[in-house]
């Protein structure tokens, strides 16, 4: 299991800081979702839990600091599934999915049936299997989207942080997106997920991280965060919410007014 733990991090691009003050503990077992408006530094904070951006401030994961990890450990450690993933070589989805299992493997070394067993139970959960001998360069987005967290499950790694993972899915694909990270999470996992949809947002994730302008304005369940002033506040709308026992129903109805 995975416990990743942020104190004060910040992240600066070019002369704008994009991040700053971000403090917080992600446990295992829960289904974490970050949200808020667009520019709001949400996918910034996935990819600095990753080390793929400089940062300030302390980042670790399970106590040993991000730094000073080898980027092989930490593969196997937290898998990542980006957005908007461009695809360049024809490969066929079984091979671009088994690529999952590269953090696994010593050098010029073959698969082993346990990773084969993985390539094969990834592909059914994302609802892939049936496409194994398509070339993935041919796919339409929603397909190459669930191949490509495919490949993200294919690492078996007990983290996994996904950036807006529901992008180019029909509605029935983002259920059985959003199933499928709270099943990984109930059976143990981190799972970090950047979301737009406030309605999935708070039917699926345990608790969310709210950013707005590159700081962490809330933390909390869905219901202690999503309330109509933090809507007004940081989206700058208001909102129809409507409350089915701990599930919450959000319908955007109009800007608010300044």
């Amino acid at each position: 299991m995975v416990t990743i733990t942020l104190e004060d991090v910040g992240v600066t691009l070019g002369r704008r800081a994009v991040l700053q003050g971000i403090g917080t503990i992600l446990a295992p077992g829960r289904l974490v979702g970050i949200i808020g408006p667009n520019g709001a530094g949400k996918s910034t904070l996935l990819r600095a839990m990753l080390g793929l951006l400089p940062f300030t401030g302390t980042i670790r994961i399970d106590g040993a600091p991000l730094g000073g990890m080898a980027r092989g450990a930490l593969a196997r450690k937290v898998a990542y599934l980006p957005q908007g993933q461009t695809l360049h070589w024809p490969l066929s989805v079984e091979r671009l999915v088994a690529l999952g299992r590269l953090p696994h493997l010593a050098p010029m070394s073959g698969l082993s049936p346990g990773d084969t067993a993985a390539i094969e139970t990834a592909m059914e959960r994302a609802d892939v299997a049936d496409l194994r001998s398509r070339i993935a360069t041919e796919l339409s987005g929603g397909e190459r989207a669930r191949v490509l967290l495919a490949r993200t499950l294919a690492v078996g790694a007990p983290a996994l942080l996904a950036d807006e993972p529901l992008a180019a899915l029909d509605p029935g694909h983002q259920l059985d997106v959003m199933e499928l990270l709270r099943a990984e999470a109930r059976a143990g996992a981190l799972v970090v997920t950047v979301l737009h949809d406030l309605t999935i947002a708070a039917r699926y994730c345990d608790r969310l991280l709210l950013v707005d302008n590159g700081a962490l304005v809330a933390d909390d369940t869905p219901l202690a965060v999503l309330t109509p002033a933090r809507l007004r506040e940081v989206y700058g709308i208001t909102a129809a919410i409507e409350r089915h026992g701990d599930v919450l129903t959000i319908v955007p109805t109009a800007r608010a007014a300044n």
